[in-house]
């Protein structure tokens, strides 16, 4: 039997570990971890509850208040959201119209993977779903008129994991539901990390536009004024949906949930007037938003569960009290945990990674001073690099699908911008005003 908390720690990840290496639900594995973590270690339980009696009702007891949220019902709205947009032809539209605004820019539509990205984000929710849709469309037409693929791929696989930063956010969502705080104020904390992040990477792409002329074909259309006024009824419609998804949670007149299902009412609406909502696509996108969400579900009841075990046998204040013994100071223990987050990022998905790691960090973060606030926008990028660090970055599988790249290829495109997220997050630990700007002004 087990005595020491903080042993019981490093048991628990191994735990953890082992089951995910067998093949096992990432769900199954939270809760295996959990009730092995409650049989090896001693407990001093009254004679008449016996251990499985005391796993039972504190498995009970966290399913039923993880999955009891009203909250938690603009996940599957969202999920949905993005399914529906993306087996439409909504997308396409957006990437025409913004074609013609691009055109005289240094760089000139390499920047269409994050404009397109940073907009279907907004809309959508999901870093896969922003990645493969966008992808989709921009790789070959982008090869095809001589730009260079390693920019496109790059900026692709660095402007898709927006989906997890610009609201409305799934990360964002579930990160609010197992801290307690509140889902709109960190959609509208992650607005200008996002908004920043989308323009380093175009910064990016311009000043290699500049320094490298080759990475642009020598000529390429040119727009007139009319036509870029024409072109504004292709891009109507989605900011038309992101301005009432969005603007009704920053102005007040919505929850994230109520937003959620306008949102999804807003995208049938703009489907079936652009007539390419057929009812097997329907089918489709309301099967994937219903597995996506039971998958996710289960992984919040596991981790909830976990994190029961992790406050009922103190290993959550006997890490803070650790960690207070040593005597790190406020950025070099936010330098341990991203460093952490790092090596997770390349064994783990994004979820399982805040799932899994939350009921233990957090009460480390709060104890150190940090707002639940600022630590939410700070995991997102966590999650955002974890996407794209190797080997299990989702973005890189993802984007090897529908461009037939080799990995080494993805990885060596993607990494400037790795070092500009990298930089990001650095500057948001620096300066945490760039998250609470908005928070602070829009909602008192």
């Amino acid at each position: 039997m087990i005595t020491d908390p903080l042993i019981l720690t490093f048991v628990l990840f191994g735990i953890m570990f082992i089951f995910l290496l067998s093949g096992l639900w990432i769900g199954f594995s939270l809760f295996a971890a959990g009730i092995t973590g409650m049989l090896i270690f001693k407990l001093n339980l009254p004679p008449t509850i016996s251990i499985w009696q005391k796993i039972g009702g504190l498995m009970a007891n966290s399913v039923w208040n993880s999955i009891n949220s009203w909250s938690l019902t603009a996940l599957p709205l969202f999920i949905f959201m993005g399914e529906i947009l993306y087996r439409t032809a909504i997308s396409t539209r957006l990437l025409n119209g913004l074609l013609p605004w691009l055109s005289n820019i240094p760089g000139r539509l390499l920047h269409i993977n994050v404009v397109a990205c940073s907009l279907f984000a907004a809309v959508s929710g999901s870093s896969a779903a922003t990645t493969a849709t966008v992808g989709k469309i921009t790789l070959d037409e982008l090869s095809k008129r001589g730009y260079d693929r390693q920019i496109a791929i790059g900026s692709l696989a660095g402007a898709g994991t927006l989906g997890f930063l610009i609201p409305p956010s799934l990360i964002m969502i579930i990160y609010g539901i197992l801290s307690d705080t509140s889902i709109g104020k960190l959609f509208i904390g992650g607005v200008i990390p996002g908004l920043m992040l989308a323009g380093s990477y175009s910064a990016f792409i311009i000043f290699k536009a500049i320094t490298n002329p080759d990475i642009v074909p020598k000529s390429d259309e040119k727009y007139s004024v009319k036509e870029k006024i024409k072109s504004l009824k292709e891009l109507i419609p989605v900011f038309s949906l992101i301005f009432i998804v969005l603007g009704g949670i920053y102005l007040g007149y919505t929850t994230p949930t109520e937003a959620a299902a306008i949102g999804v009412v807003g995208s049938i609406i703009l489907a079936l007037i652009f007539k390419n909502l057929t009812t097997k696509r329907f089918i489709e996108a309301a099967l994937n938003a219903v597995k996506t969400t039971a998958m996710i579900s289960f992984i919040i009841t596991g981790a909830a569960f976990l994190s029961q075990v992790v406050g009922f046998v103190g290993i959550a204040r006997a890490l803070s009290e650790y960690i207070a013994s040593l005597g790190l100071s406020p950025y070099l223990l936010i330098f341990v945990i991203g460093s952490m987050y790092l090596v997770l990022g390349m064994i783990l998905d994004g979820i399982s990674i805040v799932v899994m790691t939350l009921p233990i960090v957090l009460p480390i973060i709060l104890a150190a001073g940090f707002k639940p606030l600022w630590f939410g926008i700070f995991l997102v990028f966590m999650v955002e690099l974890s996407q794209i660090t190797p080997p299990v970055g989702f973005s890189i599988f993802v984007i090897q699908g529908i461009s037939n790249e080799k990995v080494g290829n993805i990885l060596k495109a993607t990494f400037p911008f790795f070092i500009i997220m990298i930089l990001m997050v650095i500057l948001i630990t620096v300066f945490p005003e760039v998250v609470f700007y908005l928070p602070q002004k829009m909602i008192r």
